[in-house]
């Protein structure tokens, strides 16, 4: 983080330089968005074709087929859940946290996408409803589900605490990956990824700019609603940090399930298909 007090003065000019207006990284206007009222029309007369209940500070893996919804439900309590997708073709193409960021931002709803990783760097799902989209951005500037976070691990854990804790949200989804692809966890590990951190409420601090979280204020009932533009594999672990007001690698925090939710629609949406790859040609210059 930034020094409290710095080492060097500021130039004669330095007021003029911090008050140059920023520009956006990656102005996003001619970005085609989604029709958000084609997707929810289709899902009339859709039918729920499985449901997956993931064990508090534990996770599970899905498979949700290109065209379909899927769901993350509250169901008890206050929890939080860390999302990360696959293809279920080539697993190494997977959700890319940071490009979605700066195309969408720190912290998503609905119309956002989650992009897939380079080359293939298209849409993997949209999200079609956020229950918590009431909340926005509160006075710490925190708000839900961000892109922001990487996800709770064993290795910081180890650094901080000096402790061995399996139950981290990285180690959950080894786990859970491994069991759905039949490997070795050490053969899969590499696989895991930042994550989407659904229902849990986040920003960074206005003084020093350091992560932060805060209890989240899902309740039982809240969803976040995704389409699968592709074949999907989903890995989600249910934060053994619970509503993660306190802490986020603990076994004393109050932890609940969380539910997975999969919808067949009668028809696609108007106009739908699924994204292509990226035209890129990949020859970077040569």
């Amino acid at each position: 983080m930034k020094p409290e007090l710095s080492e060097h003065a500021a130039p004669e000019d330095g007021v003029r330089r911090k008050s140059v207006v920023p520009v956006i990284c990656y102005p996003v206007d001619g970005l085609a968005r989604p029709d958000i009222s084609a997707y929810r029309k289709a899902r009339e007369g859709w039918t729920k074709v499985e449901e997956l209940l993931v064990p508090a500070r534990d996770a599970r893996c899905f498979s949700v087929p290109a065209g379909s919804f899927f769901r993350i439900v509250s169901v008890e309590g206050p929890q939080v859940g860390d999302l990360d997708l696959f293809s279920a073709i080539d697993p190494t193409e997977r959700f890319y946290s940071g490009k979605t960021r700066a195309l969408h931002g720190t912290h998503l709803s609905t119309g956002d996408r989650l992009w897939s990783t380079f080359p293939h760097f298209r849409p993997m799902a949209t999200i079609t409803e956020d229950t918590l989209d009431w909340y926005g951005f509160d006075e710490f500037g925190g708000s839900v589900h961000d892109v922001i976070g990487t996800r709770c691990d064993p290795y910081t854990h180890k650094l901080l605490s000096s402790e061995d804790y399996h139950h981290c949200c990285h180690s959950n989804l080894t786990r859970a990956l491994a069991a759905h692809l039949k490997q070795p966890t050490d053969a899969v590990e590499h696989l895991v990824h930042d994550v989407l951190n659904v229902f849990m409420c986040t920003g960074f601090t206005r003084d020093t700019g350091q992560y932060f979280m805060k209890a989240s204020p899902v309740r039982p009932g809240d969803f976040l609603e995704f389409f699968a533009e592709i074949d999907l594999v989903g890995a989600l672990s249910a934060c053994p940090g619970g509503d993660c007001g306190q802490e986020h690698s603990s076994d004393v925090a109050a932890c609940h399930p969380l539910l997975v939710e999969i919808y067949r629609p009668a028809e696609q949406p108007v106009g739908w298909r699924t994204p292509e790859k990226s035209a890129y040609g990949r020859g970077h210059g040569l």
